[in-house]
């Protein structure tokens, strides 16, 4: 502090201080020091790297509390830095992906693989950010090149089998999701999956052997809640239809189909008003869903500002 005093533009001075602060744990002491320090001589790898290291790990705490758009502030600050630093990039696309910001994410992860190609990680979440971003066949090419390198991750498989049934391209899903299974058995997500694919094949017992196979483990599954109330919707079995249906509107009630579905169900059971509430109901959830996907916005003033000062 003495430096500092004396000469108010010595950098050095500025930079061990702000170190010493770090290793004392004092990161919000910390950052001002290195800032001033990198401001006078923008040469500081030390000062940088530092604060690159305070961002980061004051970003995993911000995450682990819930403070995604804080996580995110500070991912971007340590971008500005760290440009070519992999897991900068990784963090931040994670971060993005977290808030279903899927334009930054999957710049976030195309960086990570530009500095660290083949990273597994980094492409299962590009994977992910293009399913966002309903760019179904790029997602499809992530995963499966994500399965290429670890065959035996059954989420691999799984996320595949996503895509491609997405792509209406049943038999290659229908095989992936069996390959998740073997690889981990005690899952929810691929049985639901294929009873959905059995569904819209008209295969009823088999989607209702699949489907209650995940309310087995995991009674208040509303997917599978609904999708069980189509099962039984199918088989003119309307009462029964109608309880599936209920319990996954009771799960979960912004699930647009199990809504669409009970009001179809009421209307071949003569309950006229009931049924128009429950077709109004996801009307409006169809409505906000285009909503939110039209909202979607960029946070990194990186990629928007005439000079990114990353570069």
């Amino acid at each position: 502090l003495h430096s500092i005093r004396q000469v108010p533009t010595f950098a050095s001075a500025h930079v061990h201080l702000g170190i010493l602060y770090l290793q004392l744990g004092r990161n919000a002491d910390a950052v001002p020091r290195l800032q001033e320090g990198l401001r006078l001589d923008p040469t500081r790898t030390d000062a940088s790297a530092a604060l690159v290291s305070i961002w980061r790990s004051d970003a995993q705490v911000a995450t682990g509390t819930g403070a995604l758009e804080e996580a995110l502030a500070l991912l971007i600050s340590a971008r500005k830095l760290a440009s070519e630093n992999a897991d900068v990039q990784f963090e931040f696309g994670m971060t993005s992906l977290r808030m279903s910001l899927f334009t930054d994410a999957v710049d976030g992860f195309q960086k990570t693989l530009t500095l660290r190609a083949n990273d597994a990680p980094a492409l299962y979440g590009l994977g992910r950010a293009v399913m966002g971003l309903s760019k179904f066949e790029d997602a499809r090419q992530r995963f499966a090149l994500y399965t290429d390198l670890r065959p035996d991750d059954a989420s691999g498989h799984y996320a595949l089998g996503v895509s491609l049934a997405t792509l209406q391209r049943s038999v290659e899903a229908q095989a992936e999701f069996e390959k998740s299974i073997a690889l981990a058995p005690v899952q929810t997500e691929s049985y639901f999956r294929l009873g959905l694919l059995d569904l819209d094949a008209k295969d009823l017992d088999s989607a209702a052997t699949n489907l209650h196979h995940v309310l087995e483990r995991d009674p208040k599954h509303a997917g599978a809640l609904a999708a069980l109330g189509r099962v039984e919707l199918e088989k003119k079995n309307y009462a029964q239809a109608a309880e599936f249906l209920n319990h996954a509107v009771a799960s979960d009630d912004s699930l647009r189909e199990a809504h669409y579905y009970l009001g179809l169900t009421l209307a071949r059971m003569g309950r006229k008003q009931e049924s128009e509430e429950q077709l109004q109901i996801a009307a409006r959830l169809d409505r906000d869903e285009s909503q939110r996907q039209r909202t979607v916005f960029k946070l990194d003033p990186a990629k928007t500002d005439t000079q990114d000062p990353a570069r």
